[in-house]
């Protein structure tokens, strides 16, 4: 088993930014990529962004491509998503997520959750 859990998230004005970090522990070593997914009341859980452990492959949803950043540190086993110009469209539950293969990352099929992080960005 992976435990999840995230941290960072906030209220923030539009145009501001927060770092959600999420750290991982347990058997680790059987996660070989994480995600972050965001969730707004009422809709179904949306791919924001992954990651493989190696660091070599990220990969980005079209409407946080040049806002957002994820990044891993192995030796702290943790991962981070760096928020900058934030939208209130961008308001929702954040979650971490490991998943024990490194595709079809975009999907939200994968094998270990957090229990999310609050991000709201106010108008």
């Amino acid at each position: 088993q992976v435990q999840l859990v995230e941290s960072g998230g906030g209220l923030v004005q539009a145009g501001g930014s927060l770092r959600l970090s999420c750290a991982a522990s347990g058997r680790t070593f059987s996660s070989h990529a994480m995600g972050w997914f965001g969730q707004s009341p009422g809709k179904e859980r949306e791919f924001v962004a992954a990651i493989t452990w190696s660091g070599v492959s990220t990969y980005y949803a079209d409407a946080v491509k040049v806002r957002f950043t994820i990044s891993s540190d192995n030796a702290k086993n943790t991962v981070n998503l760096q928020m900058n110009s934030l939208k209130p469209e961008d308001t929702a539950v954040y979650y971490c997520a490991g998943k024990s293969v490194p595709w079809e990352l975009v999907r939200p099929q994968y094998d270990y959750w957090g229990q999310g992080t609050q991000v709201t960005v106010s108008s």
